[in-house]
């Protein structure tokens, strides 16, 4: 593994009128490129706020981030976050949103609107460009935003539980289709996720978070054949041992 992103002693304290919040402590990760890397954990174990330091929108408050070797100060070229919500503009056609990000970093009129094509495209989209995002489906909405993360051609896919939102049965299709563009593309992925089964089925990794303050408290790899059945033996072996990693913090929660 070539560690393209690297996070070394990597926490972060938030001021709160009631005195300091320690949101994460200590953390040490290496993602190689094209790897699939999932985060899980419980609500609030940080992953989130780990995933947003990574994407230059928070500052560590100790350690150091560095994508391909460049210590970060700030959002980076090389990467493009996707929340759970889709943050679309809803005065926008779906042209126009995809193309925003490729607009903001100053590329050209005609080369912004081919991308955008070939990206609506890959995505199932090229149908609905445009239509705007009130005329869309959730699961609709969240390919837009993942085509108008994909147009600037990251080398890091920052992920924040993007279909946690969505039916179980779209959220299926969708990380199917996640898998197919990863594929095709292989940029590197790290995935937010609270579900155990959604992070066996995506992942060449898992990072276990424990929680606040979060840390790392365990690195399973996924050793499994894509595509993969939830139902075959060695998925329910990994869940099962995934959900034995996260027992001591469930306290009786379920998780999916």
């Amino acid at each position: 593994m070539d560690g393209f992103l690297e996070c070394r002693g990597v926490g972060k304290t938030y001021q709160g009128k009631s005195g300091a919040v320690e949101a994460l402590r200590g953390i040490d990760l290496s993602c190689g490129t094209g790897e699939f890397v999932c985060l899980l954990g419980l609500s609030g174990c940080g992953k989130s706020t780990l995933l947003q330091m990574i994407a230059g929108l928070e500052t560590p408050s100790t350690g150091t981030i560095a994508i391909n070797g460049t210590p970060l100060a700030g959002p980076s070229a090389e990467t493009s976050i996707v929340f759970q919500d889709h943050g679309l503009f809803p005065w926008m056609t779906v042209q126009r949103n995809v193309e925003f990000n490729m607009k903001a970093r100053g590329v050209a009129t005609a080369e912004r609107r081919d991308r955008a094509r070939e990206f609506l495209a890959m995505t199932g989209l090229s149908g609905f460009a445009e239509r705007y995002p009130h005329e869309l489906s959730g699961g609709m909405r969240q390919r837009v935003g993942i085509a108008r993360a994909l147009t600037t051609q990251p080398k890091a896919l920052l992920m924040d539980e993007p279909f946690g939102a969505l039916d179980a049965q779209t959220r299926g299709r969708l990380q199917e289709e996640l898998l197919q563009i990863w594929e095709g593309q292989r940029t590197t992925v790290l995935f937010v996720t609270h579900s155990i089964d959604e992070a066996v089925f995506l992942a060449d990794r898992v990072v276990v978070f424990s929680p606040r303050p979060g840390r790392i408290s365990a690195i399973v790899p996924i050793d499994l054949p894509r595509p993969r059945d939830p139902e075959s033996p060695g998925f329910i072996a990994l869940s099962k041992e995934l959900r034995r990693k996260l027992a001591p913090d469930l306290h009786g929660a379920p998780l999916g």
